[in-house]
């Protein structure tokens, strides 16, 4: 029953979005009974994923000498050509950086973004030379990625979807490892998911950023945004 429910609420949603918010859509088009279902379905399985919550940091060893790292590693925005050392990890080209952390198991983060950044999932064996597609995220088949900007697209191995739906300055990524899950949410004071891809992951990934210019973007703490729901 909670199947059927989910899948008309998602039926009615596609066919909607491009013409009306979340809200209005859940207010005019579901009915009280079925947002009470729906929302109480919503708020288990945003409680099971946050259960895996992850504390990243930022790896300065692969972080592109224009950009700069601050608040223990946890924050990245464009900057002036930084001195960092030569590394064999670091990004020559492009301004990427990758986690410390690697996600084998299940793993839940959550990112605040402004301008023009891609959030990604990347093997560590991503090449980190030049700026042809072997090394930017999304573009090649090392990499997941979704570009958030004026509109959403995700990107794997130079295979491009964009999607027709605004997100808000927060958004929560999920990986399950074993099940190959990779899922991209909005957070707000609930959870919308914006995109799941479900594939098989081989190898150990690791938690990837491509920022652009006047583009902060910070690691959250688990308890900087109270409930999810």
């Amino acid at each position: 029953m909670s199947f059927l429910l989910a899948l008309l609420f998602y039926s009615i949603l596609f066919y909607s979005i491009l013409f009306y918010s979340i809200d209005e859509v859940l207010c005019v088009l579901v009915s009280p009974q079925l947002q009470q279902l729906l929302h109480s379905s919503q708020n288990q399985r945003a409680e099971k994923i946050f259960y895996n919550f992850c504390q990243l940091t930022l790896d300065p060893n692969t972080a592109h000498r224009h950009l700069i790292l601050s608040e223990k590693n946890r924050v990245v925005e464009w900057s002036e050509d930084q001195c960092y050392p030569d590394h064999p990890e670091r990004f020559e080209d492009l301004p990427q950086v990758l986690s410390v952390e690697s996600l084998s198991g299940r793993c839940y983060w959550e990112v605040e973004w402004s301008g023009k950044v891609y959030m990604s999932v990347s093997y560590k064996e991503i090449s980190r030379k030049g700026e042809s597609y072997q090394c930017k995220f999304g573009r090649n088949d090392q990499s997941w990625s979704l570009l958030f900007y004026s509109s959403l697209i995700f990107s794997h191995n130079n295979i491009r979807t964009a999607l027709p739906i605004l997100p808000s300055s927060r958004i929560g990524v999920y990986v399950d490892h074993s099940a190959g899950i990779l899922s991209f949410y909005s957070v707000c004071d609930t959870m919308i998911l914006l995109y799941a891809v479900h594939t098989t992951f081989t190898r150990p990934l690791y938690a990837g950023f491509w920022v652009g210019y006047d583009s902060p973007l910070r690691l959250c703490d688990k308890n900087d945004g109270g409930d999810r729901g």
